[in-house]
Parts: C-alpha cells; sequence; structure tokens
C-alpha cells in the first residue's frame, strides 16, 4: 500500500540529491560553455541522470524495502502451516495474473493492517504483510488485499512509475539548473569565486523544492494506479473480498504502530488528507475505492 511510494519517493529523492552533490564535486557540468548556457546539451545531461536515479532507486527497492522495515521472508519449502497458507495464497493469485515467476513473500511485526509489493520487475519482486493484517483480517479479506498487491506486480506499476519519476527528475534538474544560473549569472562573469558555490546551493534548493511539486504529479498516477489494483484484486479474489478487505482497512485505519511513530514512518500510513495535503496522497479515500467497486459490480 502506501509503503511502497514512500519507499521509492523517499529513495529516489535522495539519490538525487547525492547525484548532484558528486556533479558539483567532479565539476561535471557539460551544458555551461563561455557563451552561457547550452540548453540541448542541458536536457540531454538532466534526462540521462534524472532517468539514471529513478532506476537506481528502482533497484534498490527491495532491499531497502526488507532492511527498513524488517521484513522475515518465508521460505519457500516451510512447514508451518500459517506461513504455508499465506504463501500458497498469494502463489495462487500470482498464477492467475500470469506472473512468469512467483514473489518473495515476507511478513514483518507491527500492529497496523498494511501490505505492499515491491521489486525491479515482475520476476524479482516481494510482498509483505504486516503481522497486524494477518491477526485482524479474516482469509477473504487477506486474499482481496494480497490480490490488490499481486495486480501491481502484473500491471508493472514499479516500472511505469520509475519511468515518470525518471521524467520528474529530468524536469526537476533542468530547470533548477536554468534558473540557478540566470540568478548566479552576474557572479560569474565577475569572476567571483563564490559563483559557483552560491550556483550549486541554488540548485540544490530548487531540487529539493521541485521535487516536492513533483511529488504531486507521482501522487496523482499513484492515485490512479489504485484503483486499477483495486479492480485487479477484485478481479483475482472476488469483488466482495476486495470491498471486504477495504472496509476492514477503514474501520482499523487509526491502529498506530508505536515503535513506527517517527514522522518518516508517518508518511507510510493511508489517510484520509484534506486540503492541500490531499495533492500529496499517494492512495484515494477509502470511501472512493470501496464506492468505486460497489457501482463497478452493482453491490450494495
Amino acid at each position: 500500500m502506501a509503503k511502497r511510494i514512500f519507499l521509492f519517493l523517499l529513495v529516489n529523492f535522495l539519490v538525487v540529491a547525492v547525484i548532484s552533490f558528486f556533479l558539483y564535486i567532479f565539476n561535471i557540468q557539460p551544458f555551461l560553455q563561455q557563451k552561457g548556457l547550452d540548453l540541448p546539451t542541458l536536457a540531454i545531461f538532466c534526462l540521462i541522470w534524472g532517468m539514471g536515479g529513478a532506476f537506481i532507486s528502482l533497484l534498490l527497492s527491495k532491499f531497502l524495502a526488507k532492511s527498513m522495515m524488517g521484513i522475515r521472508i518465508i521460505d519457500p519449502d516451510t512447514n508451518d502451516p500459517a506461513s504455508r497458507e499465506l504463501l500458497e495464497m498469494v502463489y495462487q493469485l500470482s498464477r492467475k495474473a500470469g506472473l512468469p515467476v512467483m514473489p518473495e513473500v515476507g511478513i514483518y511485526n507491527s500492529p497496523e493492517i498494511n501490505a505492499f509489493a515491491t521489486g525491479p520487475s515482475k520476476r524479482n519482486s516481494l510482498v509483505a504483510v504486516s503481522s497486524g493484517l494477518l491477526q485482524r483480517m479474516n482469509e477473504g479479506q487477506v486474499e482481496g488485499v494480497l490480490g490488490h498487491e499481486v495486480t501491481h506486480i502484473a500491471n508493472g506499476d514499479m516500472v511505469t512509475m520509475t519511468l515518470l519519476q525518471g521524467v520528474v527528475n529530468a524536469f526537476v534538474m533542468f530547470f533548477a539548473r536554468i534558473i540557478a544560473y540566470a540568478l548566479t549569472r552576474g557572479d560569474r562573469r565577475e569572476g567571483e569565486s563564490g559563483g559557483n558555490f552560491a550556483y550549486f546551493g541554488i540548485v540544490f534548493v530548487l531540487e529539493m523544492l521541485f521535487m516536492v511539486l513533483g511529488s504531486v504529479v507521482i501522487a496523482t498516477f499513484s492515485r490512479r494506479r489504485e484503483y486499477r489494483a483495486d479492480l485487479g484484486g477484485a478481479k483475482l479474489s472476488s469483488p466482495e473480498k476486495m470491498i471486504s478487505a477495504l472496509t476492514a482497512l477503514k474501520k482499523t485505519i487509526e491502529i498506530k504502530d508505536q515503535s513506527k511513530d517517527q514522522p518518516a514512518f508517518q508518511a507510510f500510513k493511508i489517510s484520509n488528507y484534506s486540503g492541500v495535503l490531499k495533492f500529496f496522497a499517494s492512495h484515494p479515500p477509502l470511501d472512493d475505492r470501496i464506492t468505486r467497486l460497489q457501482k463497478r459490480y452493482r453491490i450494495s
């Protein structure tokens, strides 16, 4: 659910910051010429590095999810009845979705009801569920949630999001450098030693600001993909199970994991944002998701 989006955006944010610092330290700026900015070269430069940053984030996504969430991967040969049941449920849904390779399946300790899917490809993916979800949802509801997450993998949502994030990164880097160059142009002409440092500082600040604005675009895209994943979950399990899962999630959304109550983990949670914050929400309101499925399948 929301963890997948937050992890990806966080890693991408850090990767772009590191790339910008690296480019400044080694003075890799082929677009800066004596006559001024070479815009075509700058555009190509930003596209390459922007896409590179997004794909690095994608490649790290599964590893970081395991590390940050303390996920225990279930051994495919396990004899534990509960683990075996969860594993077989994910495998059955994955086969119905046409996945070429079964995803890894893991559990992490948290009283919150949550699950997410991540990974760089359909052949290298992970489905993780919280212990709270397994304790508080019945078998049908768990199947609905897992169908939703498997659909994310089958739809290639992480790869599609990476391409979109790469384009956003490119625009962020492009406009940050144009504005920074315009603001420090006088210092450069006068040969002031602080010109380069000021330029980098402005680039860094603008990139962080534009990244926040760019996250609105990513969040809008994410909300649309969530509706599609709900439909996929309904097809893989059943409409009733998917609606029941969302209804159960709505009833228990206020349950909080105090051990993960820091700001970073707060961003993982699915909330009914209002005002300006709703534009940054990675998931649509649960009421809207439930209503859409009820209308689609004519369930009251």
